[in-house]
């Protein structure tokens, strides 16, 4: 089941260090073929993604209808199952309520020759949501990646979801509504990345791109990045669980399991400082894995990718976790103080033994879309912030640059940049 390492012995750490990158090499890029497929939507337009569409959906052609109308967002909201409906409503609630918290107030101050200094934030004015479509339609990630956005006062969002000539789940649709989504459109891929990049005659031209995707949808997020923003080229999830011998290894087996039943690429760590553990978990695994409904793709994933590490010390584990950079971190450890303290590098932390990953994917309030692949060392999940830009503010008085100006003339000069010395001087010799 889980691959053992004693993170002990001598050159474990290098072994570590060649097991997470292995994951990431084996993540194709595919940016020879996306370029492709870039360059003819922003040539042709709806036409190029209704090509790409009927290609890689594999569907008719049928209805070249690319956005879904009023009428269908209308009839389709009247499906969702009503206590689907009320859990989407709570959850709503518990999300927007944490990304409320996270606003940031503006700041003005003077500085003692009056000059005024002040900062200031506004929203992004387009953005563009993706979400998976097929097995993986989730109106979780419709929540996590509209909410913060509208938190931000983001007045146009626009969303698009692979449902081209198949249905789509009532609960997206929902969800997106309640989160004020302006168009929904129906097609996934890269295809539809460089739709919401350069616009067409339907889709939108938006200023920013959120939301997860398989790998030619963050291939197709990483080349367009710089004619629009993007929120992060994520890979497959992943979840570092910390357990020691008061835990129950049915309850970690089943953290583990969650986790690697998203994608044959998502990978499962247990750390502990306890070998019976990890011999309990495994068993657990077996017992679990036999009657889940994604019991192929989880398998797959903790076979290739689960990985059991013995660290004998609190020390230990802690230099496991920062080198590892999880993107879900669960520390179900009796002395989980000593541990969260030293913690540098993690997307999410889950504290104690009531709080399994799952709780974050859905309801608990932050966000779930967070560094994987080890970026949690520089990066963070999706905030407010993320739909806000900053402006830095600058009024010089006349004392100001009488003072401060012979400070920017020699420093200019200093970097023979003569024209931005000039640009003071001039201003100096001038009276009244």
């Amino acid at each position: 089941m889980l691959k053992f390492l004693n993170i002990n012995q001598k050159k474990s750490i290098k072994k570590l260090d060649s097991i997470l990158n292995s994951r990431k090499i084996k993540q194709k890029n595919q940016s020879s073929n996306i370029n492709k497929i870039l360059s003819d939507v922003r040539k042709k337009g709806d036409s190029a993604v209704i090509k790409y569409e009927t290609k890689f959906s594999k569907v008719k052609k049928g209805s070249n209808r690319l956005k879904f109308s009023n009428n269908e967002i209308n009839k389709i909201k009247k499906n969702i199952n009503q206590n689907l409906k009320k859990s989407i409503d709570l959850a709503f609630v518990r999300i927007k309520k944490f990304h409320s918290k996270q606003k940031i107030v503006a700041f003005k101050y003077k500085d003692k020759f009056k000059n005024e200094l002040s900062y200031k934030y506004s929203p992004i004015d387009r953005v563009g949501v993706y979400v998976p479509g097929g097995t993986a339609s989730y109106p979780s990630t419709v929540l996590m990646n509209c909410i913060p956005a509208l938190v931000a006062g983001v007045k146009n969002i626009y969303l698009t979801t692979p449902t081209f000539g198949s249905s789509v789940n009532p609960a997206v649709i929902y969800a997106a509504k309640k989160c004020g989504v302006k168009e929904i459109y129906k097609t996934g891929g890269a295809h539809s990345i460089a739709a919401l990049t350069y616009g067409t005659k339907t889709f939108k031209k938006v200023d920013k791109i959120v939301g997860p995707g398989n790998t030619f949808v963050a291939s197709a997020k990483k080349e367009v990045f710089g004619d629009v923003g993007i929120d992060m080229v994520a890979g497959p999830s992943e979840v570092t669980v910390v357990a020691d011998k008061y835990s129950d290894p049915s309850w970690i087996a089943s953290d583990l399991i969650a986790q690697a039943e998203h994608d044959k690429f998502a990978q499962s760590i247990l750390i502990t400082n306890n070998k019976n553990l990890i011999r309990s978990v495994n068993s657990c695994l077996k017992l679990q894995l036999k009657d889940l409904p994604k019991k192929k793709i989880a398998s797959k994933s903790i076979k290739n990718f689960g990985l059991a590490i013995y660290a004998n010390s609190i020390n230990t584990i802690i230099d496991v976790i920062n080198l590892i950079a999880p993107e879900h971190l669960e520390i179900n450890f009796k002395e989980y103080k000593k541990i969260i303290k030293k913690i540098k590098n993690a997307g999410s932390i889950f504290i104690g033994k009531y709080s399994p990953e799952a709780m974050g994917d859905y309801i608990a309030g932050p966000n779930h879309v967070l560094p994987t692949s080890g970026s949690a060392k520089f990066s963070s999940g999706l905030s407010v912030n993320d739909f806000l830009k900053r402006h830095s503010l600058i009024k010089i008085t006349k004392s100001g640059i009488e003072r401060l100006g012979p400070s920017v003339i020699n420093l200019a000069q200093h970097e023979n940049l003569e024209g931005h010395a000039n640009s003071v001087k001039i201003r100096l010799k001038k009276k009244g």
